[in-house]
C-alpha cells in the first residue's frame, strides 16, 4: 500500500521537479501525477466499481500503455469516462505497492520531461525503463 508521502518521495527523486498545492506533481509545466479524488459524476459513471480511498491520477505514454495497465492489474488501475481517450490513468493508492507506484512516477516523469533530462537520467540510471 503506498502513501501520499511514497508519492512526494518518488517524484522528488527526479530531475526539474516541483510539488504544486493540493498534492499535484509536475516536472516544468507539465503534470506527471495528481491527487484525483472521485466526483459524483464519476461515482455515478463507475456505479459500484467507484474504488473508495486515495485516488492518484497519472501521464502515461501512450493509449497502448494505458490499456497495458489496466489489463496487467485490474486492482489497481481504472479509468472515468472523462479519460477516454486520452494517455492518463488513475491508480488506487491504498492498492499500488511502492514498487508499481515508483514505475508509474518514473514513466510519466519520462513521457513529459524535456528529452534532454530524460536521456540524461537514463544514462545514469542503466537499470532504470528501457
Amino acid at each position: 500500500m503506498a502513501t501520499w508521502d511514497d508519492v512526494r518521495a518518488a517524484v522528488a527523486a527526479l530531475p526539474e521537479t516541483s510539488e504544486q498545492p493540493e498534492r499535484s506533481w509536475r516536472v516544468g509545466k507539465k503534470p506527471l501525477v495528481w491527487d484525483r479524488p472521485l466526483r459524483a459524476v464519476h461515482h455515478q459513471a463507475l456505479g459500484s466499481a467507484a474504488p473508495e480511498g486515495p485516488i492518484l491520477g497519472a501521464r502515461v505514454p501512450d493509449l497502448d500503455a494505458k490499456e497495458e495497465l489496466l489489463a496487467r492489474l485490474p486492482d489497481v488501475y481504472f479509468v472515468t469516462p472523462h479519460f477516454d481517450g486520452y494517455p492518463a490513468i488513475l491508480a488506487r493508492l491504498d492498492a499500488i505497492d511502492t514498487d508499481e507506484l515508483r514505475d508509474l512516477v518514473v514513466e510519466a516523469w519520462l513521457t513529459q520531461a524535456p528529452k534532454r533530462v530524460a536521456k540524461a537520467w537514463l544514462a545514469s540510471h542503466p537499470d532504470g525503463p528501457a
